[in-house]
């Protein structure tokens, strides 16, 4: 056992002896790929998404030097057909490239250090063998001592990349050395497995490591499942643990895969349950990473976009041109596919648009707001810091100025007047609401479903709103239909004063007399 070299199936052991969600299926689909042109994978997520645990799970599996009987016997991969065909039989090559970082002076030289230190495993463990200066040689050689093919494991293979850019040509070279297109590599890997956050980085358009078949957070494809824990699986766990499935799924749901469904954040779901405490468990990994440096950048729209994803709006991605890394940007799309990547924003692939996708995200959005030092984003936030004050007191007058400059300022005349945009101009302006609300839309209440309602935090003395918009009609009219409607009936009692904001566009006034108007009732 070593530490590049077959690693053994400790780490797994310890992953399965506390609260384990079976995602054993995992190794069957890799299993599918031995022996065919399909055999090197490259799964990028988030994270605290669970690569690690992926990546010692398969190493306890193919390990040849440990029996793992007794760790697999009773999850799913224990049924499927390939399980003992390919349990235990091949050398595990593992290399955990955040591990790596500590002894090659923050990667300056690990294109010489990993080829000698696994050489040097290599040949302790079989003597016989002749080493070659040419690192793809010596692992040849010992497949042909041994008669049986390698699987190489890369875990966070893209933080090298990440962490020292000065090092990354010399970097894609080594894994082009192992991984290039020709039979050499057949002959010997079985199969390679990599996880990283980031997809494999592009030379112009193309992936620089092109044999690989990637999955990532914008295509997951079958491995959809895999990327974090599915609902039925978080359900499970609420049941197991007696905790809230409504809030769980809202602090930590928001991602969801075609075939799939909802997938909620592993790390954040078995944090909750063991704090027994509901709150963001987003903590910085990486100052690479952080949330605040990606937002501010001077793109043209990107912090209109930001807003709009704050208030709860999707918005159109284009994700295609990403070169994959943390420093090639063209512009706000290039972002916010990074932010995709980066598990601060959700896909849907079939929409093409991106959002928030949780509370948990929701709040790291909002601290990184309040601390950027941008022009346009402090104007927004004071002017909607504003707007609930003016929306407390009782200033219709104020409320109608604002929600009317925000929907004149933001929406393209051709979306104008339709009746989705004024709701996304409500959710855009007051879009600083997390400071002191959780907001609702189509909320079941009474006896229809209101449009939108802010339910005070519960260290918040502020009053519930429950905001009912109209177009070509009064605001009174909207109050009437809050009241008519019994809306406030399902929050009377929450503890809190409660405001009824009804907001009227109309729409059909002549061009130039284009009136919003506001009415606020306490009740």
């Amino acid at each position: 056992m070593g530490t590049y070299l077959n690693p053994g199936n400790s780490g797994f052991a310890r992953i399965i002896a506390s609260d384990y969600i079976d995602k054993t299926g995992l190794i069957s689909l890799i299993n599918g790929t031995i022996g065919t042109t399909k055999s090197m994978t490259c799964i990028s997520r988030p994270r605290r998404f669970g690569k690690s645990y992926a990546a010692q799970m398969l190493c306890a599996y193919y390990d040849k030097t440990c029996d793992s009987h007794s760790l697999f016997d009773a999850y799913e991969i224990m049924q499927d057909e390939s399980y003992e065909k390919h349990m235990g039989k091949y050398d595990v090559i593992y290399i955990d490239m955040t591990y790596v970082k500590q002894f090659c002076d923050g990667y300056e030289s690990l294109v010489t250090y990993l080829p000698e230190k696994i050489t040097e495993e290599l040949l302790t463990a079989y003597p016989e063998v002749i080493a070659s200066n040419e690192f793809p040689t010596t692992l040849m050689r010992v497949v042909e001592h041994t008669g049986n093919k390698i699987v190489i494991i890369i875990d966070e293979w893209d933080a090298p990349i990440r962490e020292n850019i000065k090092i990354e040509r010399a970097y894609l070279e080594l894994l082009r050395s192992l991984f290039k297109s020709s039979g050499t590599t057949s002959k010997i890997f079985a199969a390679a497995y990599m996880t990283g956050i980031l997809p494999i980085k592009k030379d112009g358009s193309q992936s620089a490591l092109s044999d690989f078949r990637e999955y990532t957070m914008i295509k997951p494809r079958k491995y959809g499942e895999y990327v974090g824990f599915t609902e039925a699986e978080v359900k499970d766990l609420c049941d197991e643990h007696n905790i809230s499935f409504d809030s769980m799924k809202h602090w930590y749901d928001g991602y969801d895969f075609k075939e799939v469904g909802a997938v909620y954040n592993p790390n954040s779901v078995m944090l909750a349950i063991e704090n027994d405490d509901f709150d963001s468990y987003w903590t910085e990994s990486s100052a690479a990473e952080g949330l605040m440096k990606y937002i501010s950048k001077p793109y043209s729209g990107l912090t209109k976009t930001i807003a709009e994803l704050i208030g709860g709006v999707d918005v159109k991605v284009n994700t295609k041109g990403f070169a994959n890394d943390l420093v090639t940007f063209r512009g706000k799309d290039d972002v916010l596919t990074l932010m995709i990547h980066l598990g601060y924003l959700a896909y849907d692939s079939e929409k093409e648009t991106v959002h928030i996708p949780n509370e948990e995200i929701k709040l790291e959005f909002q601290k990184a707001i309040r601390e950027v030092d941008h022009e346009e984003t402090i104007k927004r936030l004071n002017e909607s810091d504003k707007l609930f004050l003016d929306t407390i007191s009782g200033n219709e007058e104020a409320v109608a100025a604002q929600i009317e400059k925000i929907h004149r300022e933001e929406t393209s005349p051709l979306h104008y007047n339709k009746e989705d945009s004024l709701r996304s101009v409500i959710k855009l302006a007051y879009y600083t609401y997390r400071d002191n609300y959780l907001q609702w839309e189509e909320l079941p209440a009474g006896d229809g479903y209101a449009d939108l309602v802010y339910l005070p935090k519960r260290d918040s003395d502020w009053p519930v709103l429950v905001v009912e918009l109209k177009w070509n009609k009064t605001a009174e009219g909207a109050i009437d239909q809050i009241l008519s409607k019994h809306y406030p009936d399902v929050i009377k009692d929450y503890g809190s004063e409660i405001l009824l904001v009804g907001i009227n566009y109309d729409k059909d006034a002549p061009d130039g007399d284009r009136k919003h108007e506001c009415r606020i009732v306490k009740i």
